[in-house]
């Protein structure tokens, strides 16, 4: 029998424990609208949570989650997590909100409520309680080979918030590489900043030259795969050590997961998102599928949203899926 559980907004009560993208500092980076929804069932018992923000365009309101729904119990089946979504699409409807837009590469849910619209989605994580050395043995024969010879090469990987400004530079530039615009510079030290000491600038220099970055934010859950940047042509596996060398430091800190932080289902062999999937999968972890949704919750407002996103980036994640869910 299926436990239905209630939504309703909860006190923000953060701790290590839990996803960093769940902290209160993190969600206040992204609007200045956010909370927590919980999940209660018949006894009041909370059993979930799940992190939103309110994202304002042109004069409507859109709920935006920003992690999956967090158990707080272990008994959180998938029937249970689609009550609460359930539920969930009915509370932020009687808040006037227009839309539920998808939640990007931070959120990957294991189900979704009934009349969502709905496209499978993943991410790669790595379980880093196993020792070191079953870590490293999991990681693609050729990815470890390509760590050596940058260590040999003298690749050094060095860890610290003073590599901010070079870090964005290396990330604007690799996604203006790939035909993607970076949010300006003041969003991204404001969304940095918002992790306190829950993140981690980590580069690889090679003879004084910065060759790559990653930006991980952190807490005892998990720590990911935020942010990564390059050079054109960076030292022969010096990405492959600077990967390497966060998991390895994240794993000493006690972190449980290493987190990818999202990659396409299925994509089309010989494309760009195929090789982010064969990286990230080198590095030895498992592949978590999942799904992104969105829902409509004023029909004005939702076709207002689809028509503004198909002009700007050809549809957001969930219509440039959608057709592998129809299709599987």
């Amino acid at each position: 029998m299926v436990n239905k559980l209630t939504a309703m907004p909860v006190e923000i009560n953060w701790n290590p424990g839990l996803p960093i993208y769940a902290s209160e500092a993190f969600l206040h980076s992204e609007a200045d609208e956010f909370g927590w929804i919980g999940g209660s069932g018949d006894k009041s018992d909370l059993r979930c949570v799940l992190p939103y923000t309110i994202v304002r365009k042109a004069g409507f309101r859109m709920v935006r989650f920003r992690t999956e729904s967090i158990p707080l119990v272990d008994s959180l089946d998938l029937e249970d997590e689609r009550s609460f979504l359930n539920s969930v699409v009915e509370y932020f409807r009687s808040t006037g909100a227009g839309m539920i837009v998808p939640s990007g590469n931070t959120a990957i849910f294991r189900t979704y409520p009934d009349g969502a619209v709905a496209a499978p989605y993943g991410t790669v994580v790595m379980d880093l309680s196993l020792p070191e050395e079953v870590l490293l043995g999991e990681i693609r024969k050729t990815f470890r080979q390509n760590i050596r010879k940058a260590v040999t090469a003298g690749v050094q990987i060095k860890c610290g918030l003073e590599y901010l400004d070079l870090s964005y530079q290396l990330i604007a530039e690799t996604l203006k590489r790939s035909g993607v615009d970076f949010k300006a510079y003041d969003g991204f030290k404001r969304k940095v900043s918002s992790f306190g000491e829950h993140i981690r600038i980590f580069v690889a220099e090679h003879e004084g030259v910065i060759q790559g970055c990653v930006v991980a934010p952190f807490s005892d859950h998990t720590a990911y795969n935020c942010y990564a940047g390059s050079r054109v042509e960076p030292v022969l596996g010096a990405m492959h050590l600077l990967h390497w060398e966060a998991i390895r430091q994240f794993r000493a800190m006690g972190v449980k997961r290493f987190d990818f932080q999202g990659v396409r289902i299925n994509p089309e062999k010989g494309s760009k998102q195929a090789g982010i999937l064969h990286y990230k999968e080198g590095f030895g972890g498992r592949l978590v599928q999942g799904y992104q949704w969105k829902y409509s919750l004023r029909p004005l407002n939702s076709i207002a949203y689809s028509l503004a996103v198909r002009l700007l980036l050809g549809g957001d994640i969930v219509d440039q899926e959608q057709s592998k869910f129809i299709t599987q």
